[in-house]
């Protein structure tokens, strides 16, 4: 049975093994765990320090009243228009700006 581990716990596993200097299998080895679990938390890690997504919040009640979207990005630009967008338009112009 696989055993899940809190992201606290995987935390602390990727910084043990960053500064333990040992290469993965050796590591792995000497933690019980396998390269393939180790390398799966890197590849996490890596996917969430690269910032690309960030949490927001949506007041539906504010932008129907004045029929403006507003989209402020991370970079701190700022979208505001009447229009409204389907999901996929809308995905589309967020990944358009943010790489702008």
């Amino acid at each position: 049975m696989a055993i899940r581990r809190s992201a606290e716990a995987v935390q602390a596993l990727l910084e043990d093994y960053q500064r333990s200097g040992l290469r993965r299998a050796e590591y792995c080895r000497r933690q019980g765990v396998s390269v393939t679990t180790l390398d799966y938390y890197r590849r996490r890690q890596a996917r969430k320090a690269t910032g690309r997504l960030v949490k927001v919040k949506v007041k539906a009640e504010a932008l129907e009243a004045q029929g403006v979207f507003s989209l402020v990005l991370a970079n701190g630009r700022r979208i505001e228009s009447s229009w409204r967008f389907a999901e996929a338009e809308l995905t589309r112009l967020i990944q358009v700006a943010e790489t702008a």
